[in-house]
């Protein structure tokens, strides 16, 4: 079979992988570099080279397998990292580090602050009661309405949770709030963060993340078309056609790997069902920049953090995260990279060393009941979709669409009875 594959993400690339073993694959991508949301960069500071991520940073073994199946099977070197959180609130100095007992009150104030204290009981009440969302049936409230409703203090609230799952999540504030409740805690149950001890090992690939990508193109016989945008995909009886700047290419069927609000716009005959669900899911720009600019982290040392969430002083600006690469690669620089969202405005200029636009899903009622739907499109009319969206928008969602796409593609052609060339 030809097929081709729209988008070089992680679900794009996992598919290309795949599907190559058994059939003739195009990838296209429209960007100069094939990854995605995994984009590492080669900076020079002094004599000394580096290689610094902006997009998928961390994975570990327990919570990301398939993910780490693959890393083994190319053969790619991960080492230890550490996922450590801290807050800086604007408006009232407050920093903590919430990574020991040390950086947690490193502003010796807060061992006797009420407001602090209370952030900390309403934190274990929290990592107590919300598992029950994961027994209720129904949609449940969204995050904002189970907090209300639980009497949680508005300092776990502004001061903790939503900062962390902005961070998590490079979301709103506003739209973390609307966050279906049980879907989050379905995700921190899931990756042990409903616990003090016991979470996993977080690892990152040695050498930046592309590492895995060259591996993978080093192995594969997939036929690249980078700086390559799709602009339409016409579906017919007997095959697809993908529309380029460059001309029109004829495959067998198409993967669109990309963004779902990308793939529903390419279709050029989407249908109601594919509007319905595709539709459902939507998508945060975030202002991306890899620089050296270290007060945008906290100021107290103790509280440097690897993912540092910033609480702007006006209430109407939503929380941002600056994530620390020192920390999180190991990197032993003379001044630190860091990689900050949406906050641009507060770096200093000339020590900007890259900017990125990159687009994360935002999560509602809606969104995840269309990730119910997969079924319903999946394969239809020659089409198939991969993307972390079907999942929580990790690397490893991304992974898991592109096996359960390959999966059920070799099933489709099963039950069709193609004979594959």
């Amino acid at each position: 079979m030809r097929i081709a594959v729209i988008g070089s993400g992680i679900a794009g690339l996992a598919s290309a992988w795949l599907l190559s073993r058994k059939h003739a694959v195009t990838l296209f991508e429209a960007n100069d570099y094939p990854g995605g949301h995994t984009h590492t960069h080669a900076v020079a500071m002094g004599d000394r080279h580096y290689t610094v991520d902006t997009g998928f940073i961390v994975h570990n073994r327990a919570h990301y397998p398939l993910l780490s199946a693959l890393f083994d099977e190319l053969g790619v070197a991960t080492q230890p990292t550490t996922m450590s959180f801290s807050v800086r609130n604007q408006a009232s100095g407050l920093e903590y580090n919430a990574a020991n007992l040390d950086t947690l009150f490193c502003q010796r104030l807060n061992l006797i602050s009420p407001r602090f204290l209370g952030m900390i009981r309403d934190l274990m009440r929290f990592y107590r009661e919300a598992p029950r969302l994961l027994d209720e049936t129904g949609d449940g409230p969204s995050l904002g309405e189970y907090l209300e409703r639980g009497g949680y203090g508005a300092a776990f609230r502004d001061e903790h949770l939503v900062p962390m799952a902005s961070a998590l999540w490079s979301s709103p504030s506003a739209a973390v709030l609307g966050f279906p409740a049980r879907y989050l805690v379905q995700f921190m149950a899931n990756h042990q963060m409903l616990s003090l001890s016991g979470r996993p090992e977080w690892r990152v690939v040695s050498g930046g993340s592309r590492r895995y990508v060259d591996a993978m193109r080093a192995r594969w016989s997939v036929t690249e078309r980078l700086n390559t945008p799709v602009v339409a995909v016409r579906r017919h009886e007997d095959g697809v056609d993908l529309v380029t700047h460059a001309g029109t290419y004829a495959f067998d069927e198409v993967v669109l790997a990309c963004h779902s609000d990308q793939a529903l716009a390419l279709l050029a005959d989407a249908d109601g069902v594919e509007r319905s669900i595709l539709g459902a899911m939507t998508y945060q720009a975030n202002d991306t920049v890899l620089h050296t600019d270290a007060s945008l982290l906290p100021r107290s040392h103790k509280a440097w953090a690897a993912w540092n969430a910033f609480i702007p002083a006006d209430p109407g600006d939503a929380c941002t995260v600056s994530y620390c690469m020192n920390l999180l690669q190991g990197f032993d620089s003379p001044e630190p990279f860091v990689v900050t969202l949406n906050r641009t405005n507060a770096i200093d200029p000339q020590r900007i060393l890259r900017r990125m636009s990159y687009q994360h899903p935002v999560y509602t009622h809606a969104s995840v009941a269309a990730q119910m739907r997969k079924s319903e499109i999946q394969g239809r009319r020659r089409a198939w979709f991969a993307g972390a969206y079907w999942g929580w928008g990790f690397h490893e969602d991304g992974m898991r669409s592109a096996v359960e796409l390959a999966r059920d593609f070799e099933r489709g052609l099963a039950v069709r009875g193609t004979v594959v060339a």
